[in-house]
């Protein structure tokens, strides 16, 4: 039987337990770590992303095969790069099936999502 001393002060079994950054349509802790938790930075990568995932998801909505690929590659690069990791991979998902409506559909859902929750940091 475990003493309460032993209770109070063992280490929690939670190195399992899902990190709520990564729950998140951008990771915070990912981004601070690339941006060396310069908020103003932070910010300002936000808004350039959130720019580029719209200008690029309009070009993948009229692209042909190839440019649909190429065009997801990129952006999984850069959501991956700001923490955007359900961006990431709803383009890898493009990227790896350009003609599937639901991943292009998947794709659209999670930049808005990602837009929403840049709006929302930068008010």
């Amino acid at each position: 039987m475990a003493t309460a001393a032993q209770i109070a002060f063992e280490t929690p079994d939670n190195h399992k337990a899902a990190c709520p950054s990564k729950e998140r349509p951008i990771d915070l802790v990912h981004l601070a770590k690339q941006t060396m938790g310069d908020k103003a930075l932070e910010t300002e990568i936000l808004q350039m992303f959130a720019r580029q995932a719209r200008c690029l998801v309009q070009q993948i909505a009229t692209a042909d095969a190839a440019l649909v690929t190429a065009l997801s590659h990129r952006l999984k690069g850069s959501a991956n790069a700001v923490g955007a990791f359900k961006v990431s991979t709803a383009a890898q998902r493009l990227e790896a099936d350009p003609g599937d409506a639901g991943a292009m559909a998947a794709l659209h859902a999670s930049i808005i999502e990602a837009e929403n929750f840049i709006t929302g940091l930068c008010r």
